[in-house]
């Protein structure tokens, strides 16, 4: 059975609605007050959740690092991958302002350190959950420090294999770890859908026992719909108020408007999904009457007749005999003479042993 995992006032369940996350991530420039603005964009574009990201540029890249190629297609050539992490980092203040604000309108605060140190700090501050970024997945140090934490951990798996993923959850519950939540995710942005591998989700829940998800970076809503179709019960996708902004991630990051039509999109899916049982819908129940077919008589029917095949037909409403029934009424003598068009009632009828009276 597939565990329930609860992020402060959410619950992350197997078949649940989904947990969506606007992923923010550095889209704010390390500017408070528009960090603050994306926020509240994010709740009224139907986000559950705000994600950040946790760094000191030190302490992620060497000076000599080089830009990521989609890095290099939105920011400047000649500044190095450190520079411009500097500009991004959000000081540790503004990571008490933004908790403050999520618990205030009513998401999760959420963020993914990129350190212990990081992590330690998120812990701190009191956070309900920790996220594993998809380039930290193969590193156990960073695995067992977030299993010690005692908190929920949702961790991405872009570029990872399944043995690689594998070693990761071995990790995390050999350090004493518990609550874990797999995103399936193709690190490249943006990413084609055709490289979405929607499966490898639902092949890491039988796997792992574990929920699973899906962080999006194609265009449009398509592979988020497939996700929640094929059991995704966390959905993360990149946000940003305007994609004309500066910075490394703006360009490929969903507006207010493209993400709330995807978290409707995702949401309808989860609700067309339905119970899983076979049953009418309660919207079908009035119809029933209308829409089957009773068993009618086709011709003019003395009294005494024995009914034969070709004196019946099947019309609506369906409130008599139903058209399962013609075995039975077929060589059954008729009680009363039946005007053709009459529905057939079983009062009308002498039928065989075992038959209604």
């Amino acid at each position: 059975m597939i565990p329930e995992i609860r992020i402060g006032n959410a619950v992350v369940r197997d078949g649940g609605s989904p947990f969506v996350i606007a992923e923010i991530g550095v889209n704010h420039n390390g500017d408070l007050d528009l960090a603050r603005r994306m926020v509240i964009a994010a709740r009224d574009a139907g986000a559950d959740c705000a994600k950040f990201q946790t760094f000191r540029a030190e302490r992620v890249a060497t000076l000599a690092a080089p830009k990521a190629r989609y890095q290099l297609r939105s920011t400047s050539p000649g500044e190095t991958q450190i520079e411009m992490l500097r500009g991004l980092e959000l000081a540790e203040g503004h990571h008490r302002e933004l908790m403050r604000l999520c618990d205030e309108v009513g998401v999760v605060f959420l963020s993914a350190p990129y350190s212990e140190e990081d992590l330690a700090f998120l812990v701190s501050l009191g956070v309900r959950a920790l996220k594993i970024p998809s380039a930290l997945l193969v590193e156990p140090a960073m695995i067992r420090a977030a299993a010690r934490s005692g908190l929920p951990v949702i961790a991405s798996t872009g570029m990872a294999t399944l043995a690689e993923v594998d070693e990761a959850v071995t990790t995390f519950h050999a350090a004493g770890g518990r609550d874990l939540v797999l995103l399936q995710c193709t690190t490249d942005y943006p990413a084609p859908v055709g490289d979405a591998n929607l499966r490898a989700m639902r092949l890491m829940r039988e796997a792992f026992g574990v929920p699973v998800g899906y962080s999006d970076h194609t265009p449009g809503t398509a592979a988020i719909v497939a996700a929640v179709a094929l059991g995704a019960s966390v959905l993360e996708k990149h946000f940003t108020t305007d994609r004309t902004l500066p910075g490394p991630d703006q360009a490929t990051s969903s507006d207010p408007a493209e993400f709330r039509a995807m978290a409707d999109a995702a949401r309808d899916a989860w609700r067309a999904l339905g119970s899983g049982r076979k049953e009418p819908a309660p919207a079908e129940l009035p119809n029933i009457v209308g829409m089957r077919r009773s068993l009618v008589a086709g011709v003019d029917i003395p009294v005494g007749t024995v009914l034969a095949p070709g004196m019946l037909v099947a019309k609506r409403p369906a409130t008599g005999i139903p058209p399962r029934d013609l075995d039975r009424v077929v060589g059954a003598r008729a009680r009363v003479a039946i005007a053709a068009d009459t529905i057939l009632e079983w009062w009308m009828l002498d039928v065989a042993p075992g038959g209604p009276a």
